[in-house]
């Protein structure tokens, strides 16, 4: 019964898709000549949070100033993403509510962000990371409050033990953990062409499948809006990028898919299907820790894609191989939800 009432969503889930896709390419060129024309050149970062000068990350992205190829991309699926959930009637109190609401808190706090970047008159190439933090903060612990006093979640599910009822304090604080932590790390592995959009479809996609098997089709359906524009903004930014997605789009899908996470109970999957996105930031927080505690660095740069660009791996190569990691990650979450009793 569950196969049949897959395949006869599955064709209305595909056609969402493409019709992200279809728009976001749309879009796209009208995006491209306006970025071009008034040079939204993003500001690179020349110190690190200690106000030390980033040597090696400076001479990592020589080429790409020299370059100059606009950011704020992520507009294009801030725009998209929302159009098509609600054209195609996908908007649903409790499956597409709050990762639409999220997908687009983080992208305007993203886009803030960026407008700063691109216009500020200071040094600080953005909102200081504290500001932001609170507001993305402030962002998940206001979905989290929904999720579980006006949606009624308070159990959460751990793959082969079963569900525990951790009430709403406990649960707002894991919501807003998951909101906080992923539209961080996405942002934080938006470092190279391609990267974090790719890593991010293959998320997307994988806690799509997720919800289709667990009859969330509304919910499968915001998945696979969001892959179809992410389709068309790979088709773009990969070596050499036309554009960037800067934080309105990274901060956009973290927080979106975090959200994601949370209404598939499969948060304890989150740490897997997006197993890059954890190494990236994990990677940076041990820099940071490593240098204020022992006044001495683990990685040549953080976060990891540059150490291994700064090891000698092309650009590209570093890219391939975290999509590999990636989709081989996504699979194996969709397998430990189907064994570990998030499929009913």
């Amino acid at each position: 019964m569950l196969l049949n009432d897959i395949n006869s969503n599955i064709g209305y889930e595909l056609v969402l898709s493409l019709g992200a896709f279809l728009l976001a390419m749309f879009l796209t060129p009208i995006y491209t000549n306006i970025a071009y024309k008034h040079k939204w050149w993003k500001r690179q970062k020349t110190v690190d949070v200690s106000g030390n000068e980033l040597k090696v990350m400076n001479k990592l992205h020589a080429a790409k100033i020299k370059r100059h190829f606009p950011t704020m991309a992520g507009l294009i699926m801030l725009i998209t993403v929302p159009v098509v959930v609600i054209v195609c009637n996908c908007l649903n109190r409790g499956q597409t509510w709050l990762p639409l609401a999220a997908f687009v808190g983080g992208g305007l706090i993203g886009l803030i962000d960026d407008i700063i970047n691109l216009f500020g008159k200071n040094a600080a190439a953005g909102l200081r990371a504290p500001v932001k933090f609170l507001m993305i903060t402030a962002l998940g612990v206001f979905l989290g409050w929904f999720f579980a006093v006006k949606l009624g979640w308070t159990s959460i599910e751990v793959p082969f033990m079963g569900k525990f009822n951790i009430g709403v304090p406990a649960m707002i604080a894991v919501f807003a953990f998951s909101v906080v932590a992923t539209g961080n790390a996405v942002n934080i592995s938006d470092g190279l062409d391609g990267l974090a959009g790719g890593l991010a479809m293959l998320a997307y996609g994988s806690y799509g499948v997720i919800a289709l098997l667990q009859e969330q089709w509304y919910l499968a359906g915001f998945c696979f809006v969001v892959m179809g524009a992410l389709l068309s903004y790979i088709w773009f930014n990969v070596f050499p990028a036309r554009f960037m997605m800067g934080d309105t789009g990274s901060f956009a899908l973290g927080a979106g898919l975090g959200v994601v996470a949370m209404m598939t109970n499969a948060f304890f999957l989150l740490p897997i299907i997006g197993i890059l996105f954890v190494i990236e930031a994990g990677s940076s927080l041990i820099q940071i820790i490593s240098k204020k505690l022992f006044h001495r660095k683990i990685f040549i740069s953080a976060p990891i894609h540059h150490h291994l660009q700064a090891k000698g791996w092309e650009e590209s190569k570093v890219v391939m191989r975290f999509w590999i990691i990636g989709g081989v990650a996504a699979m194996l979450g969709i397998f430990l939800a189907m064994g570990g009793g998030l499929i009913s």
